[in-house]
């Protein structure tokens, strides 16, 4: 951790170098240290990119003390995936039952804290952050894949079978994997939560809390090392609890 008390804003990218600064923190986590890549992945400049990018809004966490950018998530609002002609997860899922809801929809993905700074505040003003995002544009349904490390389901069983089973999406938001990865690989009698809640990436168990749910399969992702699975987060199901979970803080950044 750097010397000093952290000085944490949270911003949406304006700039071209405010982009490569997001860009060069994905690189670092997604491809040095998880040892993913991509087509466009420029190697020599340290830029994990893609043809996405121009269409998202980028959301930066920076520590002002040192002037660095460690937290990053990227949006996707339906309006601009209009533009796009699609959503990025729809190459891995079939959206239709999110696009055919009528609701107002955001897309979220390449979230990541650079190492120094997990298990600390940046995470929490990157939900803040978030938060405040959603409440301005309306958002009524946020969704996104969130990544397991490696492309070994059998190894990754516990988790898989967990969320299949304590945590499928409701019918009429179902969304469908479309390379078909089963994720129910074990009998609910042999999953033992404690174990799969502590092979759970810190992600998807935040979302969890908030009353996420997963969709139906997964989808390996062999380019990036990941096995992924499609989150889904409908604001009209959260309770109360769970609401003051996800909006707490707001303002105090």
């Amino acid at each position: 951790m750097p010397d000093g008390t952290p000085q944490f804003s949270v911003r949406i990218a304006e700039t071209e170098a405010d982009l490569r600064a997001a860009q060069r923190l994905r690189y670092e986590v997604f491809v040095r240290e998880l040892g993913g890549g991509g087509e466009m992945v420029d190697h020599e400049a340290g830029l994990e990119q893609d043809r996405f990018d121009p269409y998202f809004d980028h959301m930066l966490v920076s520590d002002d003390s040192i002037g660095a950018v460690v937290g990053v998530y990227r949006l996707l609002r339906g309006d601009q995936a209009e533009k796009l002609g699609q959503f990025y997860s729809e190459d891995e899922y079939d959206l239709t039952p999110l696009r055919q809801s009528g609701r107002k929809l955001l897309e979220l993905g390449r979230s990541c804290l650079h190492p120094d700074y997990r298990g600390g505040m940046a995470m929490f003003h990157l939900w803040n952050g978030l938060a405040a995002y959603v409440a301005d544009h309306g958002i009524e349904v946020l969704f996104g894949v969130a990544s397991f490390h490696g492309i070994e389901p059998a190894a990754l069983a516990q988790p898989l079978s967990m969320l299949h089973q304590s945590h499928l999406v409701p019918e009429d938001l179902r969304v469908r994997s479309k390379t078909y990865q089963p994720m129910d690989l074990l009998p609910v009698d042999q999953i033992d939560r404690r174990r799969a809640m502590l092979e759970t990436p810190a992600l998807i168990k935040a979302y969890l809390r908030l009353g996420g749910f997963v969709g139906d399969g997964a989808f390996v992702d062999h380019a990036f090392n990941t096995t992924d699975v499609c989150l889904i987060l409908d604001t009209a199901r959260m309770n109360e609890r769970q609401s003051r979970i996800y909006t707490r803080g707001q303002g105090a950044q």
